[in-house]
């Protein structure tokens, strides 16, 4: 399965301004058979964290702690497990018992006693009325995602496609709320949100916690309450 189209991101996590805009047959991450780490000479570097695959929106491993490194090559094994995926519980809609091993055997291989970190997570639920026009809206979500990208700490992008009334979940994780600031903040994201403020019929934020404890001895994700 191929990307056509992406969606456009907006996250400004303080003002909890988020914009999301679906294109007609965009496949999820999850569905696309990609190498998830790009080598350069001698080393391990660039990560493949979203549905684009250029320089400019690879994260960059060495930019990052071993915790966030850690969690975000787990990440790549990132899968939907539902079908009803814009409605169904978050915590049920992905792979999240499977990602935590895999982040064990991840740690275990760097022999690298994990301490307790938290990272941001924001989801975002739409649904798009038929009349939307889809023509640029690829080009302005590869936009914003670069940007992002390059603000750092942007450690994995999800988006799903419309279901038939229209209806779609996008996710991101981030290394922290003040990472997901800065992240939307610049011109690309401006320009992304002026796009799409007349594009929804309607639209919902979740601002969450990934909890993780020391020794990945447990996990939870809850409500972001700070």
């Amino acid at each position: 399965m191929t990307v056509t189209q992406g969606p456009i991101l907006v996250a400004e996590a303080q003002s909890q301004s988020f914009r999301h805009i679906d294109a007609k047959g965009a496949a999820a991450v999850s569905d696309i058979a990609v190498p998830a780490v790009v080598e350069t000479p001698g080393q391990t570097r660039y990560l493949v964290v979203s549905p684009y695959h250029e320089q400019e929106h690879l994260l960059d491993l060495e930019s990052l702690d071993t915790e966030n490194q850690l969690l975000a090559l787990a990440l790549t094994e990132l899968r939907c497990l539902r079908q009803d995926y814009a409605t169904a519980p978050y915590v049920d809609t992905f792979n999240w018992g499977e990602i935590i091993e895999k982040l064990r055997t991840l740690a275990r291989r760097r022999n690298h006693a994990w301490r307790k970190t938290s990272f941001f997570v924001v989801a975002f639920r739409s649904r798009i009325p038929p009349t939307t026009v889809y023509a640029e809206l690829g080009a302005l979500d590869k936009a914003a995602h670069a940007e992002a990208t390059a603000s750092g700490g942007f450690l994995k992008y999800w988006f799903g496609s419309p279901d038939a009334r229209g209806r779609n979940l996008a996710t991101c994780i981030w290394r922290s709320q003040e990472d997901a600031t800065k992240g939307g903040a610049g011109p690309a994201h401006r320009k992304a949100a002026s796009a799409a403020r007349s594009l929804y019929s309607f639209w919902k934020i979740d601002r969450m916690k990934l909890t993780i404890e020391d020794g990945i001895e447990d996990w939870a994700i809850t409500e972001w309450d700070e």
